[in-house]
C-alpha cells in the first residue's frame, strides 16, 4: 500500500508541475455495499470514508481527477429486508484501499478564475480504480480472512459543486463502483480449497458506494482555454 501511495504523490507533483490550474482537497462521508450479503439498498451509508484527491482543470468543462480513498465496508443479513438474507444471519467487514484516475465533467461552464461570480454546476465522473481488500469466505456462519489481494472497479459519479470562497470549492457526489471481483463478502473466495463454501448469486459482482462532500482549494496561473 506504501508504494501506492508513494505513486500516487509523484503522478500529482508531476502533473501539477506542468499544469495552469490545481484542485487540491479531501473527501469526507460515508460508504455502503451491495452484494450477497446485508442490505440491498443503493445508497445507504454505514461506514466512515475519507480521502485526498487532486484535479487538472484542463478547460471549463471537463478536469483529470486522481484520488486515493479509504474506507470499511460491512454488511449484516440481519439488517435485510430479504427474508432468505434474514434467515441465514451471515456478516462480514472489510476494508477498501482504493486509488482513482479518470476524467471529471461538467454540465455547465466552471471557470475557477471569475472569482467575482458564484459557480455552480452538475457534474459526473468516470475512470478505472484499483482496489486492495481482503479475501474473506464464511465458515460455519463466521468470516474469516484468507489473504490480502486485489482488484479493479469502475467508478461511477454524480455530484454537484460550487466556489463557497474565493479559493474553495465544495462539492456533494455519490459515487458507485463496479467491481470485477464478487468476494468482497466472502461469498465467493477464489481459493480452491474454499469453492464449496461459495453462496449467493455467482454470476453478478459486487459493487461499493461513497456518499460524501469534497472540500478543494484552487491555485494555480490562469489557463489559456481558447488554445485547447
Amino acid at each position: 500500500m506504501k508504494k501506492i501511495l508513494v505513486l500516487f504523490f509523484c503522478l500529482i507533483f508531476h502533473t501539477i508541475s506542468h499544469a495552469q490550474i490545481h484542485e487540491i482537497g479531501v473527501f469526507l462521508g460515508g460508504s455502503n455495499f451491495i452484494g450477497d450479503v446485508g442490505k440491498t439498498t443503493y445508497i445507504s451509508p454505514n461506514e466512515l470514508a475519507f480521502g485526498i484527491l487532486y484535479k487538472w482543470n484542463k478547460s471549463p468543462r471537463h478536469s483529470y481527477r486522481f484520488s486515493y480513498t479509504q474506507s470499511s465496508i460491512s454488511g449484516n443479513d440481519l439488517d435485510s429486508e430479504v427474508p432468505g438474507r434474514y434467515d441465514r444471519g451471515y456478516k462480514f467487514k472489510n476494508d477498501i484501499k482504493e486509488l482513482s484516475a479518470g476524467l471529471e465533467f461538467d454540465f455547465f461552464d466552471f471557470n475557477l478564475h471569475e472569482l467575482l461570480k458564484r459557480k455552480i454546476t452538475p457534474y459526473v465522473y468516470s475512470g478505472l480504480a484499483y482496489l486492495r481488500y481482503d479475501e474473506l469466505y464464511v465458515q460455519n456462519g463466521i468470516t474469516r480472512k484468507d489473504k490480502t489481494t486485489s482488484s479493479l472497479a469502475i467508478p461511477m459519479t454524480v455530484g454537484v459543486k460550487g466556489n463557497i470562497f474565493e479559493n474553495i470549492i465544495l462539492g456533494i457526489e455519490v459515487g458507485a463502483r463496479y467491481t470485477f471481483t464478487d468476494n468482497l463478502d466472502g461469498s465467493s473466495p477464489k481459493n480452491k480449497n474454499l469453492e464449496p463454501l461459495k453462496f449467493g448469486n455467482l454470476n453478478s459482482k459486487d459493487w461499493y458506494v461513497f456518499t460524501g462532500f469534497t472540500i478543494t482549494y484552487t491555485f494555480g496561473d490562469k489557463p489559456c482555454y481558447c488554445a485547447d
